[in-house]
């Protein structure tokens, strides 16, 4: 099958999350700038999950430049993978709106970590249909980025329980992390073509 429902759909479903957490930012009561003042966790917590919607949305297109076609598993592994981010505006509003206190701050992290195991799911069904010596297979290597942040997650889960500030510390850190542009795919492609 090809893959262009696929990206389109996802595309769409990226595009609503984010409309999604942005409607969650509700107009302040009053016109001057202390208004502002209590909105101040939410719009923190709504940066940090537009910059998290935003790495994996350029991660997701990056992934099927270099995927030719799809199959039912990667279908399936691709909504599990949606699934998981769509629950970021839920996650991330709880989280804004009770000042990152600590069970708001543990479930965002669980939702982190299972996108980032849906998005490794992901990954490796592509890699099974297109073979280990697939252009994807090669770009991904060991994956160092991709195994730890999991593994971050998961220390920053029970982390927020015992202070919210060093797990929201973690997934900022891990969110920098793969801010930096990731070029294995473009290289790898770039290698391709000369």
């Amino acid at each position: 099958m090809g893959k262009n429902r696929l990206e389109a759909f996802s595309d769409g479903v990226l595009a609503i999350i984010i409309t999604i957490m942005v409607l969650e930012l509700k107009v302040p009561q009053g016109d001057d700038f202390t208004a502002l003042r209590p909105l101040w966790p939410v719009f923190l917590s709504y940066v940090l999950s537009f910059v998290y919607v935003g790495i994996y949305w350029n991660n997701h297109h990056h992934l099927f430049h270099v995927t030719q076609q799809v199959n039912g598993i990667i279908l399936w592994a691709n909504l599990h993978l949606l699934f998981w981010l769509s629950l970021f505006p839920f996650v991330t509003g709880w989280m804004g709106e009770n000042h990152f206190t600590p069970a708001p701050t543990a479930l965002y992290g669980v939702v982190l970590w299972m996108a980032a195991i849906a998005y490794w799911l992901l990954q490796r069904a592509i890699i099974a249909k297109h073979g280990k010596d697939s252009l994807l297979a090669v770009a991904v290597g060991n994956d160092l980025k991709g195994k730890l942040s999991p593994v971050l997650y998961a220390l920053a889960i029970p982390l927020a329980f015992v202070q919210p500030w060093i797990a929201q510390g973690v997934y900022v850190l891990v969110a920098m992390m793969w801010l930096v542009p990731d070029r294995r795919i473009e290289r790898v492609l770039g290698e391709r073509n000369e």
